[in-house]
């Protein structure tokens, strides 16, 4: 019988794991990201495109993503 340190591994594996199918169904990297910012249209580093379906430059998205777009 499992006692609760075993039971509380078994929750903290089986989160990690629904967690990271949840970013990995979320990642975009089978799609093709722009070679310019669409906001500002710098350079998008190719270290950043690799992510796939990249639209901005690191600046832009975090601003995108502070102000909600």
């Amino acid at each position: 019988m499992p006692d609760q340190l075993d039971r509380a591994s078994q929750l903290e594996e089986e989160d990690r794991e629904r967690s990271l199918n949840t970013q990995r169904n979320r990642s975009d990297f089978d799609k093709l990201s722009l070679k310019n910012c669409e906001d500002c249209d710098w350079p998008i580093p190719q270290a950043r495109q690799a992510f796939g379906g990249v639209t901005r430059c690191v600046e832009c998205q975090a601003f995108f993503e502070e102000t909600g777009g």
